[in-house]
């Protein structure tokens, strides 16, 4: 009796301890909130929906042809070697979006757990509470579409001498109805991303001109897919490969997308940034327009990871990278260039509202309050930023190479001159002493003759 007693109170305080090491408590608290309430809530519409459900055999067999369509997607995207996560674009919504319309709202609500399922068990296994909020926020965002067509369903006309055709407003509903799942989805999923990663840069990774075009596509291919079903439920059958087409077509326009950026930051990599900018300048020089390149490194980088730990210098790589994007204009190209140093490139920008932007973007980073993850209390890492830039005037002709090692030499400048400051090369009359760093009165006086258009502002070290 006492060794029974005993092995129970091991194995109790055995699962106490797994628990406890769920990666969902290192969520910020009010996180952990919105997660279990969002979690809570959908599992409480699916025990409302399920009393007022009446169950029919035409409705299960329309259900389980389309759950067979769904499960047949993920595994062909299984074999063709598609990764999964939180943010990587699927097409289940193809099939889920005919449930919707076709069904009652409680098959609406039930359908993405056998996604989400097959998802984590074949395709990748992520982080078991993501998987389960993306699925209750996916669940919740269908359920609402197919509540919203449900209850307007009686605005489509029944007879079709009418103005407006029976299909036509049947269509309009549908359409709208997929728009409320997109709408509600996005605010479920965006909340939790930004929680979860304040860097994490919301505007591209939803809201870009791409992320746009593929919710609009799979949108489109969902309603088609839902008016056919609703002719003849076969049809889901023809409409599978073309849904395997589309997932490999965004699978493939993100790998192309990943093979542009650094993965840490989501800026763009030292090799594109170099083939877009080097594209940018020689345009500058063929049109005559001004152009500024500014060389950005974080100052004493290497004290922050050796006080705070990788992690902590990761996150202030994403931090700043966010404030850059969201400072710069969409035609500004900003790159990781290496290490902890990124660069930009400013078209159309002339030396003095160069120096401008450069100067604001010292600023904001200096003002930043980053979280080290890990440290004890949430202690805050504060860095600052040392900045080159180089200015090629209209009627200039450089190349990108000789633009970079002149900001690269104001940098070098901005850091001997004690961190923390904005120095900038003007080509008006040219780069050529501007080869490499100097120290000491000499270099300096030299640099300003042959460079006569330097600006400087101290702001400490």
């Amino acid at each position: 009796m006492s060794k029974a007693l005993m092995r129970t109170a091991r194995r109790q305080a055995r699962q106490a301890m797994a628990i406890r090491d769920w990666p969902i408590w290192a969520l910020p608290r009010w996180l952990i909130v919105y997660v279990t309430t969002v979690v809570a809530a959908y599992l409480a519409a699916i025990g409302v929906a399920a009393s007022a459900v009446t169950y029919t055999r035409q409705d299960l067999a329309l259900f389980g042809l389309l759950l067979g369509c769904t499960a047949a997607s993920v595994e062909l995207a299984r074999k063709a070697g598609e990764r999964g996560g939180l943010l990587m674009k699927d097409v289940q919504g193809v099939w889920e979006l005919p449930v919707a319309i076709l069904l009652p709202p409680f098959y609406a609500l039930v359908a993405p757990i056998a996604q989400t399922a097959l998802t984590q068990c074949r395709v990748r296994h992520g982080l078991l509470h993501r998987r389960v909020f993306t699925g209750a926020a996916v669940g919740l965002s269908y359920g609402a579409a197919s509540v919203t067509f449900h209850s307007l369903s009686g605005l489509i006309p029944r007879n079709p001498g009418g103005t407006l055709s029976h299909g036509t407003v049947w269509t309009a509903l549908v359409l709208l109805s997929a728009l409320v799942k997109w709408a509600l989805n996005k605010a479920l999923v965006i909340t939790a991303v930004k929680g979860a990663n304040r860097s994490a840069n919301i505007r591209t990774a939803f809201f870009g001109g791409e992320s746009l075009y593929n919710d609009a596509a799979e949108i489109c291919i969902a309603v088609l897919v839902t008016f056919g079903v609703a002719g003849d439920p076969l049809l889901a059958l023809a409409a599978l490969p073309v849904v395997t087409l589309l997932q490999r077509s965004l699978s493939h326009m993100q790998l192309v997308s990943e093979s542009r950026t650094d993965a840490k930051t989501g800026l763009l990599n030292a090799a594109t940034w170099e083939r877009e900018s080097a594209v940018e300048v020689t345009r500058a020089v063929r049109t005559q327009s001004p152009l500024a390149i500014a060389m950005v490194d974080i100052d004493k980088f290497k004290a922050v990871n050796d006080t705070y730990g990788h992690l902590a210098g990761d996150q202030v790589l994403k931090e700043i990278a966010n404030a850059l994007t969201t400072m710069l204009r969409d035609y500004d190209l900003a790159g990781r260039f290496g290490g902890e140093e990124f660069s930009l490139l400013l078209p159309q920008t002339r030396a003095v509202d160069a120096f401008r932007i450069a100067e604001r973007v010292r600023a904001s980073i200096a003002g930043l309050s980053i979280i080290a993850p890990g440290a004890t209390g949430g202690e805050r890492v504060q860095v600052t930023v040392s900045i080159g830039v180089a200015a090629l005037d209209s009627g200039s002709k450089r190349e990108l190479s000789e633009l970079v090692a002149a900001a690269d030499a104001a940098l070098y400048r901005a850091k001997a001159g004690g961190r923390d400051q904005v120095q900038m090369i003007s080509t008006t009359r040219g780069l050529s002493a501007i080869s490499g760093p100097g120290t000491g009165a000499a270099s300096r006086a030299s640099s300003r003759h042959d460079a006569p258009s330097v600006f400087r502002r101290a702001q400490g070290s």
